[in-house]
């Protein structure tokens, strides 16, 4: 009767220390992925930031197509107001809300970017370069922030899909994480004709 119930207060322990450590695992990788969303939220942040200098230095030249600063800054006040927060990579549905408002403004700027061409005026001051220079920066850093989150998700999904770990994970609150994903036909290169 007392090895009994030594072997099930022994259990017990086991049961209780793997519980822990697995929830404290899931909450260290937890806070990885939002220090992650953290900054992505800050380099989309320097991005919206940007796009009102880039609006006014495109307004200065001459003849410039109103129509198109004017999509990029309804794009920007689209994007911006998209709720964010640590929730949004907690449901799905607002991820993908706020993805689809960057991916909205990344297709206007592109737009901003082409028509300038047309305008070597334009191009040539130093105030448009600069912007210019710091915007392509900025994609750089959302590209690369992106993929930093994409791969702490992928370590907080693995955990919380490992067995044993998968049976207590939804019972402590621990659900996947989503992924950011390509824009719909960025697997097509752009046709470019001289």
């Amino acid at each position: 009767m007392k090895k009994g119930l030594f072997v099930l207060i022994g259990l017990a322990i086991v049961v209780g220390i793997w519980g822990v450590t697995s929830y404290n695992r899931l909450t260290a990788l937890d806070q990885a992925v939002q220090t992650q969303w953290a900054q992505v939220e800050n380099v989309y942040q320097r991005r919206a930031d940007l796009i009102p200098n880039l609006v006014e230095t495109v307004k200065g030249a001459a003849n410039f197509e109103k129509e198109t600063y004017t999509k990029v800054a309804e794009a920007r006040a689209r994007a911006g107001q998209v709720t964010v927060g640590a929730d949004v990579i907690n449901d799905p549905q607002k991820f993908e809300q706020f993805q689809q408002a960057q991916q909205e403004l990344s297709s206007a700027l592109s737009r901003l970017i082409a028509v300038s061409e047309a305008y070597p005026d334009l191009k040539a001051t130093a105030a448009f370069r600069d912007l210019m220079t710091q915007l392509e920066g900025t994609e750089n850093r959302i590209a690369v922030e992106r993929m930093r989150f994409n791969e702490a998700a992928q370590a907080y999904n693995a955990q919380r899909r490992r067995f044993p770990t998968v049976l207590i994970a939804p019972l402590l609150g621990f659900g996947d994480k989503p992924y950011f994903r390509a824009q719909e036909g960025a697997e097509k290169a752009p046709k470019v004709s001289f």
